[in-house]
């Protein structure tokens, strides 16, 4: 069973916490990728927004018929069946990414922020903890706040980009674009935290992994706030951490290993935002 492995082309940061998983994980969670890149390569191609739609659909529809041809369809297939991954984590994403093929997208409450976000980034976490083996409600939940995560930090390193896609997901709550960056920031801090305890009930195996890309990704957010207004955000381009910072960032995650041991579980601090996506999505059925 072969795969297009776009984990190793497009994904830097996670391919290089994948470094430290074993390899029949590692598979897995690049099957995963692979599925997840190919719906977005159709939805971020440079074409027409009706072609856009119309691929998008189609391959909806191979995956809903398991059109086993595609190999990318069949491998995700076989990984649900392995992991019990529910369709309706899978068609949320889908759900997701139709959402930005739109001739202008605008986010403009914390809720539809937050149920976006699930959609296309918590959908994932989940679906990496299925591939772990959880099965406890908190830490699951904890998997999604660490997708959430990752997406806000995604719309706060992205808005030029989005920009000239006619995409705004920055709830502007101030006449300073970089204030609402910033806040998008504070509030991937807050899921990163929350996410932070769900570490510790992954397989040791795995455990690392999870730690070093959590931090990888969370230190883009901060190298952001470094540019302290928007002049510099714009000047600086895409935002990235280099090889030196992942090091950086890789050794760091060795006392949060060791912190994890001692850490004593606390209730997950997340209900007010998990009550906003379920007028809109049921978790529980996803979980």
């Amino acid at each position: 069973m072969t795969s297009k492995n776009y984990l190793t082309i497009y994904a830097k940061s996670f391919n290089w916490s994948g470094f430290f998983l074993p390899k029949k994980i590692y598979f897995k969670c690049s099957v995963l990728y692979d599925f997840c890149r190919t719906i977005d390569n159709i939805a971020d191609q440079n074409a027409d927004l009706e072609i856009k739609k119309k691929e998008l659909k189609e391959f909806q529809i191979k995956f809903e018929k398991n059109n086993k041809e595609d190999i990318v369809i069949k491998n995700m297939q076989n990984l649900m069946n392995e992991t019990n991954i529910s369709k309706k984590i899978v068609d949320d994403l889908f759900d997701g990414v139709n959402s930005d093929l739109k001739k202008e997208v605008r986010i403009k409450t914390e809720k539809e922020l937050l149920v976006y976000s699930y959609r296309v980034a918590g959908t994932v976490g989940l679906m990496m903890a299925k591939i772990f083996g959880i099965k406890k409600r908190e830490t699951l939940q904890r998997a999604i706040d660490l997708g959430i995560a990752m997406q806000l930090t995604n719309i706060a390193r992205d808005v030029v980009e989005d920009e000239k896609k006619n995409r705004i997901y920055l709830i502007k709550n101030s006449k300073d674009i970089f204030e609402d960056i910033k806040n998008t920031i504070s509030k991937a801090d807050s899921f990163y935290d929350s996410s932070f305890e769900g570490i510790k009930d992954i397989p040791i195996s795995c455990r690392f992994s999870i730690i070093v890309a959590r931090r990888v990704y969370r230190q883009i957010g901060r190298k952001i706030l470094k540019k302290k207004n928007i002049v510099s955000y714009r000047e600086a381009g895409k935002i990235y951490v280099s090889n030196f910072g992942k090091i950086i960032q890789t050794i760091f995650s060795l006392f949060d290993l060791v912190v994890l041991f001692f850490i004593e579980p606390k209730k997950h601090k997340k209900e007010n935002e998990y009550n906003l996506i379920n007028e809109d999505i049921s978790l529980n059925e996803r979980i």
